[in-house]
């Protein structure tokens, strides 16, 4: 009896309690909405900016030297051959075909005697952001100790660069498979290819060969005296040539207004919630943002993500591309095979992926790293387009050399379902700005020199 009562008094007492609102209240779990802010705030991910407002007269300039093939030996390539407004500024291939192919656009095929590019065509978009490395081994970069730019081996760099975007347009020009073309060669008009003839490391000598070509046009000198007046036009150089194309590709390639910008403003709405799931994936149990962080989600780190390799290769490894080796002058030492981490805003559209192009779909991508050692191994050649399967490296050693270094980062499974992968997709896509799914507006009517204009 003495139980009963004391138990009926407790009860009295939790009663009493909860009209005074003393009763603990367990708390809710945290919303969807919560979580992934949560997780989100530790990986340096905020919404861009909008980009300083361009020169016109810089940006109408660049704007033809970026569509014109006079800047290439053969006068058959111009800067929007690999990178074109209708290919979501790459241009679909795995590896790009340079000066001297045939037919055009996505379907470009080499021509007699030429080679494949050792890496696919990058992307554009948003490179005028805040990038501290160009090209996938980085091999342009910037030198925060001097104030300036780390540029390539054997290449020393004019004065008056404006930006990193601008010293990577110095590059292409000079490169032989890219844009110059071979000795011997002649071009469109059947003229000799006089900027072939200059020896390879005469790189000031072939930038102001191609600024004779361009300033032998009365319409260039209009343009350039339009975007320089204060520079006479016998001191003109190509570094200001690159600076116009950097003006050019930040005005108009520059593409932020993507959905999960807008969440990151706070509208709740702005994504899905399966987007929201493969953000917690991402930023969570995926490990993505390991090595994508930061505004761009990307861009600033090197990895070996034990891609399958195919092409002619690069560096101290050939027939493979060994990617980033470098002495730590201008950047981190890191293992063979690494190469840059890509940018993710409007990944989406930059297919296809990796530094040589080997995936076609987002899909593939995350199945990729869902078992970067599986997917190593077992790459069917049979995906790629019939160009480039006799170029890939499947044999046990490439295989073994490339698995030997694979990033720590990616080397264990995720053991991710179906579900969840489809779901970081779901985020990957969230990446995109509308606007940067149709460009063709971008491109000009005519060019300056007469010539056409790629499409």
């Amino acid at each position: 009896m003495r139980r009963l009562s004391l138990i009926l008094a407790a009860a009295a007492l939790g009663a009493c309690g909860t009209d005074r609102g003393d009763v603990f209240v367990p708390p809710t779990a945290p919303s969807l909405d919560q979580q992934v802010r949560q997780i989100i705030a530790g990986w340096g991910v905020v919404p861009i900016v909008a980009i300083k407002a361009q020169d016109p007269a810089l940006v109408d300039l660049g704007r033809s030297l970026f569509f014109d093939k006079i800047l290439s030996g053969n006068r058959d390539v111009a800067c929007s051959t690999c990178h074109s407004p209708l290919a979501s500024t790459g241009d679909g291939l795995s590896l790009a075909v340079g000066t001297g192919w045939t037919a055009a656009g996505s379907s470009r095929a080499l021509g007699k005697g030429r080679r494949f590019t050792p890496r696919n065509a990058p992307s554009l978009f948003n490179a005028a952001l805040g990038a501290q490395y160009m090209f996938w081994d980085g091999r342009v970069s910037i030198d925060f100790g001097q104030q300036g730019f780390h540029a390539p081996t054997g290449v020393t760099l004019p004065s008056g660069l404006s930006n990193l975007l601008a010293v990577q347009a110095m590059i292409p020009v000079t490169n032989r498979v890219e844009m110059r073309g071979d000795a011997g060669d002649r071009d469109v008009l059947g003229d000799e290819n006089e900027l072939a003839l200059i020896a390879d490391d005469k790189n000031q000598a072939i930038w102001d060969s191609v600024m004779r070509r361009v300033l032998g046009i009365p319409a260039y000198v209009q343009k350039f005296n339009a975007a320089f007046p204060n520079i006479a036009t016998g001191q003109l150089g190509f570094q200001h040539a690159a600076n116009a194309i950097a003006a050019f590709e930040a005005s108009t390639f520059t593409k932020t207004n993507t959905s999960f910008d807008q969440y990151l403003n706070r509208d709740d709405n702005a994504i899905s919630a399966d987007a929201k799931r493969g953000a917690l994936l991402f930023f969570g149990n995926g490990r993505c943002s390991t090595c994508h962080n930061g505004p761009m989600l990307g861009a600033q780190q090197f990895a070996n993500a034990g891609v399958p390799q195919l092409g002619p290769g690069s560096g101290k490894q050939l027939p493979l591309d060994d990617g980033r080796q470098n002495d730590g002058s201008s950047g981190p030492i890191v293992q063979a095979f690494s190469f840059r981490v890509a940018p993710l805003r409007n990944v989406e559209l930059s297919a296809p992926y990796m530094h040589d192009g080997v995936y076609s779909t987002l899909e593939e991508v995350v199945r990729h790293y869902n078992n970067v050692d599986s997917a190593l191994k077992s790459f069917d050649p049979s995906t790629l387009a019939t160009a480039f399967r006799a170029s890939y490296h499947g044999d046990g050693a490439s295989i073994n050399a490339i698995s030997s270094t694979i990033d720590a980062r990616v080397r264990q499974p995720l053991r991710l379902s179906a579900d969840e992968q489809s779901q970081i997709v779901a985020f990957l896509k969230s990446l995109t700005d509308p606007s940067a799914r149709e460009m063709s507006s971008a491109i000009p009517g005519s060019v300056p020199s007469g010539l056409s204009v790629p499409r």
